[in-house]
């Protein structure tokens, strides 16, 4: 196989948080979306993150946060509940990594 056969351009994929504390607090699963590809210096920060870094974490991460039309939720004044955004934070990081 050629290396071209497999590139793409990024493409929005539904994730959804489905774990049980989630479901418990909100009544349901969450869904939100995120590429399935990230530019490489993305994903060399993301590879390189230090886990005691929060905003390092948070400023990557919440561009990767999207809706169903790709648009970015955090924003300006918008934010998840701090519970939430972590399991969310988890979420697009270990999806990431089995693509």
């Amino acid at each position: 196989m050629k290396i071209n056969q497999i590139a793409s351009k990024p493409q929005l994929i539904k994730v959804v948080l489905d774990d049980a504390d989630t479901v418990k607090e909100l009544g349901e699963e969450l869904e939100f979306w995120t590429w399935d590809r990230q530019p490489l210096d993305k994903f060399m920060k993301l590879a390189s993150m230090k886990q005691d870094a929060p905003e390092e974490i948070i400023g990557l991460v919440k561009d990767l946060i999207l809706d169903e039309n790709g648009q970015v939720v955090i924003k300006d004044d918008v934010m998840l509940p701090t519970v939430i955004l972590i399991r969310v934070i988890q979420k697009v990081i270990e999806t990431l990594g089995k693509l």
